[in-house]
């Protein structure tokens, strides 16, 4: 019984630890971020500059027949909040790679903690950025005349969407960057993102797509985010509300993908370790 206690105690502490720890490099990261203005404004610059670049230039999609919105902006709104998000997520290799470069990560691991908290922490601090970068992208959408379908549930479909694909983004950015150690891992992280974003129905609907693209489109799991974050911007059959068909796949998407790219991390780090 004594035994079943102190183990009891000494889990307790390790959650204490690991959630402590997990909140200090929360804290580093913000602070980073607050010391590095420059770091962090490519992250909210990006979405911005996508918005305004694509749905001014390819305006004319809207006459497609068939194309779900009158509203280029609408399209392409979620886009740019997605790849933002998904490379403030990357972005996390990045920081990775130079702490290891300059020894401050030696120091991390030499830490009594959970190594949990050494992928918590940053994935929770990217969270906290990524919702900042999407209230900015909202507002700048709503100015440039974005205009929502399903009301709040619109822009909560959006959020989840953008912190999904940041968290998997984060999970495969850690990953490589423990794997490689080096910036050899960075043309990876940035060609795997733009590869997969644009292999789905990054610009075009599914149902305006021929050839190769449109079956790798169609098996993409980023296609089904992209329907989930633009579930609440385009026309519906029900006007107002959300369909569950096209908001599952997504989160569906979302969990399977997160799930996989923090077990690559994880075993990645335990590498390092042994």
């Amino acid at each position: 019984m004594g035994a079943l206690v102190q183990t009891t105690i000494r889990e307790k502490d390790l959650h204490t630890t690991t959630m402590r720890s997990a909140g200090q490099l929360i804290k580093r990261s913000l602070i980073n971020t607050r010391r590095l203005p420059s770091a962090f404004f490519p992250t909210l610059a990006m979405p911005i500059f996508n918005m305004v670049s694509f749905s001014g230039t390819f305006f004319a999609l809207t006459k497609l027949p068939g194309f779900p919105t009158d509203r280029s902006v609408n399209w392409f709104m979620p886009l740019g909040l997605a790849m933002g998000s998904a490379f403030s997520g990357v972005g996390l290799g990045f920081s990775l790679i130079r702490d290891l470069e300059n020894g401050f990560y030696d120091r991390l691991r030499m830490s009594p903690t959970s190594r949990v908290s050494l992928i918590v922490g940053p994935i929770l601090a990217t969270w906290i950025r990524v919702t900042l970068v999407s209230i900015v992208v909202f507002i700048a959408g709503f100015l440039l005349g974005a205009r929502p379908t399903a009301g709040v549930m619109s822009y909560v479909c959006s959020l989840v969407a953008a912190l999904g694909i940041s968290t998997i983004g984060a999970g495969w950015g850690l990953g490589l960057g423990y794997r490689f150690q080096d910036m050899r891992g960075a043309a990876i992280m940035q060609l795997s993102i733009f590869l997969t974003m644009f292999m789905s129905t990054a610009q075009v609907p599914l149902n305006v797509m021929t050839g190769w693209l449109h079956t790798v489109a169609r098996f993409n799991p980023i296609t089904n985010i992209f329907r989930l974050s633009r579930s609440g911007w385009v026309n519906s059959t029900d006007p107002g509300h959300l369909s569950w068909s096209s908001v599952y796949g997504g989160l569906l998407a979302i969990a399977i993908l997160s799930i996989l790219s923090l077990i690559f991390a994880l075993r990645s780090l335990k590498k390092i370790d042994n």
